[in-house]
Formats: structure tokens, C-alpha cells, sequence
């Protein structure tokens, strides 16, 4: 019985480990290790690195001793974890960047299938922080059953290092933000600080869009149209997805990726649109929003274009080949008469073919269309029936450099189509008798497709490049229209170069059907002869603050690009 009181003692009894001393070697070293990366890829200063890494390691030391029970500390520590996992992963896909707060709303805002669509090509990064990582939440849970617990020596050590890494970081931030230009060393530079900061904002605005129907509730445009054609009108809003204007022939692409766009004679391709943000959540909100770049809190206090619309009379369609996400975007969309989410395999051309449907149902003389695409979004060769694949190989590859060539071939194989879809779209207009109709379309974003030497890929980043911002936007008017409105078709003709932003976009759409009222600008319309081609242009940052274009991370490259097309940045 004595023997039997002693084994069930040994079993309960903790036990000092030296394993244990090493597991909290790993911990700090294993967190430590993004933070080694952003030194390198990242324009800090040299007192900016030394607090970026003495700060946090010295707080991971301190961290992983505070209890005797290690083991217990590290998986308190799982939000650092996961962090640190995330970092990582980003910084495979787009090389630089600490994680943004569009990142944490894309996250939540992304459908699984994308997830899907999008881990299944980063394998390689996943693979990777699981090695890293789940060995060690492993290892603690087994240093947590066997209770097992540090040495006094061995945790006196670790925290009194710690500590006096950790204030010696501190005492570099004081030069730090005396070197800093914008004076935002732990808000913008330390992680994992930055990463906390865009957690609570991505947080903020999740409450901000959850109670927009409150904060919305009693806006109105006091709409009113100053004029209107005869006979039926029909406007058509295309929202268009990850459409780079580097990619399209008639921008000048040495490949044939606008074949029918380009044999419409008619068309009014607007050469100098850059895009507000370059994360979609973000964007198209702003697209179907009358808010100015540097208003953003009045996005949550101002309804969108179909409402607008609504109030002037028209029946409103909102007709999406992405599913609702439960933003931004799916609120300014609810105010539409009729809504319609297409199932799979979204194809755009079905947008068309919903359009056509309503179109031939409806009796009304008024009728607002808007069309979201899935256009050139990830994973590119998903986009397009197999007929649209001109530029072979385009199979389905892991994200890498060697792979480049078919990533290319399916991102234009993807704009092929939307070629095609826009094409056809102006022709079942075009073919409708007695009515007057206007198309415009903008993509939402542009795309990186590891162009140069810093293979930098997909959008959202929180540094931007001339890839992500240049994007393709066009208009299109009947000849009914043409011969109602030929100074609002002349003001697009002469606009052609005129240097404008997403923000146009919806003042455009009001123009085009002759809208005025509340919050409504015609200085910013592309339809008005009387454009302000002067009006400083600006992009919504991670921070939704309004910034010139050139302090949104732009590097020579980027600049090179843009003074080799014409585009010039304020």
C-alpha cells in the first residue's frame, strides 16, 4: 500500500525539466523570427530595427517565465502564435508588410471556396509555419502533462535578460521617433504592436458596417432629375475584379487580350484611372459610394448608388458573381429593388444573362443595372471557360517564380474573357430599339503578377505598387443616348486623359442619368466638359487615411512605370 502511496506521489509531484529551459528557448526564438524578416524587408531605420527586435524578444523572455510552468505560458501565448504564423505566411506571399488591417477584414469578409482557392497555391508557407510552430504547442502541451516546471536559475536568467533587452529597446525608441517622419514607431513599425493596432481597427470597423442601417437611416439625396430621354432608359453599373490596365490591348498590352473591345468603334476608354484602395472590401464600397477619399467615416452615414437611383425613379438591380460577404459592400447593395447572387461556376457571362432577363421581364421605362464581376480574381484559370484559354500552358501551379509564365497565361486568358463579357454586353444594348443606354465599367483594383525583382503578388498589400493602383475603366452610349446627351458623350470623349480616380465613378453614373442633388459633385463627373482635372488625388491607406499616392510604399519601379504611360502623381 506504501508502494502504491509513493508511485501516485511521483505522479503528482512537479518535476524540474532542463527540456523545458530549452522548449522556452525555442518559444522566443520561433516568435522572434518575423520580426528578423521585417528588418530586412522593410525602409526602417537602424533604431527602428533594434527596437523592433530587442523590444518584443525581450517581452517573449519575460513572457515565457512569468509562470513556473512554461508550458502553461506558451500556449497562453497562442495569439502571438498565430500572428507570428500569419506574418510569415504574408510575407511569402507578398515579400514585404506587416499584417494590415484589410487583411484581418479579408479573412473574415473571403467565402471558403477563395480561402481554398488561394492556400491551396501557398502551400509552401503553410508547410512551413506548421513546422515551425506546432512542434512547439506540441512540445509545451507534453511539458504541461508530464508537469513539468522550470528551474529557479534558469527562469531568473531568462527574465532578467528579457528585462534588459526589453529596456534597452525601449531607450531606442526615443531616436527612433526622432528619426521617423511620421512619428508612428510603435503604431506602424513594432510587431507585433502594429498587427494589435489593426486588430482593434479592423474590429472598429466590422461595429462601424454591423450598425450601418442605424447610422444610415435617415440619409437622403433629395434626387431629382434636370433631364430625360424618351422612351426606355437603361443604365449599367460594371464593377469589375482585379483588372490591372497593364494587362489590356488597348491600353497598349503587346498581347491580343481586348480582341473585341478593340473593333468597338464607339468605345471611351478612360487611360489615367487609378483606384482608391487595393483591397476589394474597401474599393468597391467606395465605388458605389459618393463619400470623397478623405471621408471615410461617411461611408457609415451615407447610402449608395441604387439608392440614389431609387429616389430618381428607377427600378434598381445589384447583380453579383461573388457571393455576400456581409461588408460594406452587401449593405450599399441591399438598397436595390431586386438583388441577385449567382451560384457556381460564375462565369460573368451570366451577369449578362441575368441582365437580359430582367430586361425583358420588367415593364419599367427606368432601369439601373449593377454588375459585379469575378473578373481576374484568384485563381485566374477559374475564371474563364476552357474556350477562353488562348495563352497555353495556364494549369493551376503553386505561387512561384518559376511558374510565372502560367500564372501570366491564365491572368490573361481571365481578362480575355472579361473582354468578351463587356463586348457582348454593348452589343445586347446596342441591339435594343427605342431606348437610350450608357455602360461604364471599372475594375476594382489591379493585380501583381511577380512583374520584377520583388515578386510581388496578388493585391491588399499594405505597400501598394503601379500594378495594384492602374486599372482599366471604359464607357459606352447608344446612339439614342448620343443624340439625347451629346455633351455628356462628348465630355468622356475629352476626358479620354484625364487624370481621375475611383472616386469619379459614382459622380459619373449620377451625370450620366442626369441625377442631381444632395452630395452629388458634376466637377467630378467624367461625363461633365467641365471636369476638375486639378482635384488632388488621393488613396484610402491601411489606416483609412486619405495620402498622395506617392507615400503609399511606391518604389522607383513603380514611379518608372508610371511616367513611362503618361500618368503623373501629385
Amino acid at each position: 500500500m506504501n508502494a502504491d502511496l509513493n508511485r501516485k506521489r511521483r505522479r503528482t509531484v512537479k518535476t524540474r525539466s532542463r527540456f523545458t529551459t530549452l522548449l522556452c528557448v525555442y518559444f522566443f526564438v520561433a516568435l522572434i523570427i518575423p520580426n528578423c524578416v521585417l528588418a530586412n524587408t522593410e525602409p526602417y531605420t537602424t533604431w527602428t530595427i533594434e527596437a523592433l527586435i530587442l523590444l518584443p524578444l525581450g517581452f517573449y523572455m519575460m513572457w515565457s517565465v512569468a509562470l513556473r510552468r512554461s508550458g502553461v505560458m506558451i500556449w497562453l501565448a497562442f495569439p502571438f502564435i498565430f500572428l507570428c504564423a500569419f506574418q510569415i505566411v504574408l510575407l511569402y506571399l507578398f515579400g514585404n508588410s506587416i499584417i494590415a488591417t484589410d487583411m484581418f477584414t479579408n479573412l473574415l469578409t473571403t467565402n471558403p471556396g477563395e480561402a481554398g482557392e488561394l492556400l491551396g497555391n501557398i502551400y509552401p508557407s503553410v508547410v512551413l509555419v506548421c513546422v515551425m510552430y506546432l512542434p512547439l504547442l506540441w512540445l509545451a502541451a507534453r511539458e504541461i502533462g508530464h508537469k513539468r516546471y522550470i528551474s529557479r536559475t534558469a527562469r531568473l536568467n531568462i527574465g532578467l535578460t528579457g528585462a534588459a533587452l526589453f529596456a534597452i529597446g525601449l531607450l531606442t525608441l526615443w531616436p527612433a521617433y526622432r528619426v521617423s517622419e511620421e512619428r508612428h514607431v510603435l503604431r506602424d513599425e513594432i510587431f507585433p504592436i502594429n498587427v494589435l493596432y489593426n486588430v482593434g481597427l479592423s474590429a472598429s470597423e466590422f461595429r462601424k458596417t454591423h450598425n450601418f442601417r442605424k447610422t444610415s437611416a435617415g440619409f437622403t439625396y433629395e434626387a431629382r432629375r434636370t433631364a430625360q430621354a424618351p422612351g426606355r432608359e437603361i443604365y449599367v453599373y460594371i464593377i469589375g475584379e482585379a483588372a490591372r490596365a497593364m494587362n489590356w490591348q488597348l491600353y497598349g498590352y503587346g498581347r491580343k487580350t481586348n480582341p473585341e473591345l478593340a473593333a468597338v468603334d464607339d468605345l471611351v476608354v478612360f487611360g489615367d484611372m487609378l483606384t482608391q484602395s487595393n483591397t476589394t472590401h474597401k474599393s468597391v464600397p467606395l465605388i458605389l459610394s459618393s463619400v470623397d477619399t478623405h471621408q471615410h467615416e461617411e461611408l457609415y452615414r451615407r447610402k449608395g448608388l441604387p439608392a440614389l437611383f431609387n429616389e430618381a425613379g428607377f427600378e434598381t438591380w445589384f447583380i453579383s458573381n461573388q457571393s455576400p460577404q456581409g461588408a460594406m459592400i452587401d449593405n450599399l447593395a441591399n438598397d436595390a429593388r431586386y438583388m441577385i447572387y449567382i451560384r457556381s461556376p460564375r462565369h460573368d457571362m451570366q451577369l449578362l444573362d441575368e441582365m437580359r432577363r430582367a430586361v425583358e421581364r420588367s415593364t419599367s421605362q427606368k432601369m439601373l443595372f449593377v454588375l459585379h464581376c469575378y473578373g481576374s480574381h484568384f485563381s485566374y484559370h477559374q475564371r474563364y471557360p476552357r474556350r477562353f484559354a488562348r495563352f497555353t500552358p495556364d494549369a493551376d501551379v503553386a505561387i512561384a517564380r518559376q511558374h510565372r509564365e502560367m500564372i501570366l497565361n491564365a491572368y490573361d486568358n481571365s481578362i480575355c474573357y472579361t473582354d468578351h463579357f463587356l463586348a457582348q454586353t454593348i452589343a445586347y444594348l446596342r441591339s435594343l430599339e427605342d431606348t437610350s443606354s450608357a455602360l461604364l465599367y471599372c475594375s476594382d483594383h489591379g493585380e501583381d503578377l511577380m512583374d520584377d525583382d520583388r515578386e510581388r503578388f496578388l493585391h491588399a498589400s499594405p505597400t501598394t505598387t503601379a500594378y495594384q493602383l492602374w486599372v482599366a475603366s471604359l464607357a459606352w452610349f447608344s446612339e439614342r443616348y448620343r443624340d439625347h446627351f451629346p455633351e455628356k458623350a462628348a465630355a468622356a470623349e475629352a476626358n479620354r486623359t484625364a487624370p481621375a480616380t475611383t472616386r469619379a465613378l459614382f459622380q459619373t453614373m449620377a451625370d450620366m442619368a442626369s441625377i442631381e442633388g444632395r452630395c452629388l459633385d458634376r466637377s467630378v463627373s467624367l461625363v461633365n466638359a467641365e471636369y476638375d482635372r486639378t482635384y488632388p488625388r488621393r488613396y484610402l491607406n491601411d489606416h483609412n487615411e486619405a495620402v498622395p499616392y506617392c507615400k503609399t510604399g511606391l518604389a522607383p519601379q513603380d514611379m518608372a512605370i508610371f511616367e513611362r504611360h503618361g500618368i503623373r502623381l501629385q
